[in-house]
Formats: structure tokens, C-alpha cells, sequence
């Protein structure tokens, strides 16, 4: 179970950059996710992997009667519980692994980003579907597999001028553990094809209802053309599945 953001180098980079106004998750990430998501007023809610509890009191204000956010990281819970206090949240450290030791049932379940540093994908969503009731719903965002696949070589096939043409992908097919530096080394992901992530939904009895990979349109691309290369490698998956 990897802890990475209470290293304080990586908490403080990590920090710095969600302080950033323009950034992939503002854009297309956290838009996306709440296009997926039902009406919460009256809903009970678990967010997988909370962080710094933004979401959890967004959630609440659209009028979630009780969100419970579960975060690995001390760190980040206390942001939460400083900045993002609200009486219909309550946050506490657990890492997602050991969702199922929670008291259900949630209408709904939510996760941004995080399912990504789960090596047992298929437990945790087991866990989730045992946790909602009957027509609630697993909503979750995670690193596009397109991403999380690559090992090797050049990320990117540049002409003569350094503009890049295609994304290039190494060992998609090869589901598994991925390392890193970001902010600081050996980073941990777990890469999973596109049919690894649908058939442990499916094989938990979940009926995947959307699909979004986000991309910028043409003047979203003119606006922020730093994301124009989204249009050939997108960032994220999101998913909404319920249990019938």
C-alpha cells in the first residue's frame, strides 16, 4: 500500500501544482467527473482516495446528506480537515484496499485519480459493489491506460522543428506495475488495459453505463494549446457503473 504523498518533497510538488489554476484536472478531469454524476441530494456517499477533500465538500454543497472520505495519507486529511470541514463530511484514514472493512450501504461511490495506485483493482471493486445498494453507482476517474502503458523510449515522435506528431506506447498489452519519477523517484502505478479495468467491473456484477476520455475541442486547443496533445494521448478515463 503506497503512501507517496506524505513524502513531504512529493506533497509539496503535488501541492504546487493543483495550486495552478490552468491545469489537466480543472480542464477535463474534475468536468468530467461531475458530468457523470447523478443527482445527490439525499445520497450517501464514500469517496475512494479523497485527498485534500475538495470533492467531499463540493459533494456535500450539491446536497449529499453524508459523504465519507477515505484517504491513506495524513497529509493530505489534514488539508481536508482544515480547508474542507463540513458537517455533512466526515474523513478518515484508510487506505482503499481496505474499503470492504467499511459499514455500507452508500448510494454512491466516487473516486478522482487515485484507483491507479491500487495493485488489486478487481478486490477493491468487489468491495464496492458489495458496499452500494441496488441501483447505486462506482464513479471514477483514473490515468488513461494509453498513459499508464508506457516503459520505454521516446514518449513522443517530434518532427524537425520539436512539435510532436503522435504519441508513441510500449508493452500495453502487459498489465502491471509501472515506476517513475514524479517529483521524486519510484513512483508506483499500475497499468491496466481498457479490457482489465471493464471486465473486473463486469466480473463484479457491475453494468458499465459511460464511458469519457476527455479532449480539448478546437478552441479549447486554441485557449491552452499546452493540451493540444491531448487530442492524440488522453490523459484520463472516467467511468460510471451500476449495480443492478
Amino acid at each position: 500500500m503506497q503512501n507517496i504523498y506524505d513524502n513531504p518533497v512529493f506533497f509539496e510538488g503535488y501541492s504546487r501544482l493543483r495550486e495552478r489554476a490552468v491545469n489537466a484536472n480543472n480542464l477535463f478531469e474534475i468536468p468530467a467527473m461531475m458530468a457523470l454524476l447523478p443527482d445527490l441530494a439525499g445520497k450517501r456517499m464514500l469517496d475512494l482516495g479523497c485527498g485534500t477533500g475538495e470533492r467531499c465538500a463540493e459533494y456535500a454543497r450539491r446536497g449529499a446528506a453524508k459523504v465519507l472520505g477515505i484517504d491513506i495519507s495524513e497529509k493530505m486529511l489534514a488539508v481536508a480537515r482544515e480547508k474542507n470541514a463540513d458537517p455533512r463530511v466526515e474523513y478518515r484514514r484508510l487506505p482503499m484496499e481496505r474499503v470492504g472493512e467499511l459499514e455500507g450501504p452508500f448510494d454512491l461511490v466516487v473516486s478522482s485519480l487515485a484507483l491507479q495506485y491500487v495493485e488489486d483493482f478487481a478486490g477493491v471493486v468487489a468491495a464496492v459493489y458489495d458496499l452500494l445498494k441496488p441501483g447505486g453507482r462506482f464513479v471514477f476517474s483514473q490515468e488513461n491506460p494509453i498513459n499508464t502503458c508506457f516503459t520505454t523510449g521516446e514518449r513522443w515522435t517530434k518532427d524537425a522543428a520539436g512539435n510532436k506528431l503522435w504519441a508513441n506506447i510500449s508493452n500495453y498489452s502487459v498489465d502491471g506495475v509501472r515506476e517513475s519519477t514524479w517529483f521524486v523517484d519510484g513512483v508506483k502505478k499500475y497499468h491496466r488495459t481498457f479490457s482489465t479495468v471493464i471486465n473486473a467491473l463486469a466480473d463484479a456484477g457491475f453494468f458499465v453505463e459511460k464511458l469519457i476520455e476527455p479532449y480539448p475541442d478546437e478552441a479549447m486547443a486554441r485557449e491552452y494549446p499546452d493540451y493540444a496533445d491531448l487530442l492524440h494521448k488522453p490523459d484520463f478515463l472516467l467511468v460510471r457503473a451500476r449495480k443492478d
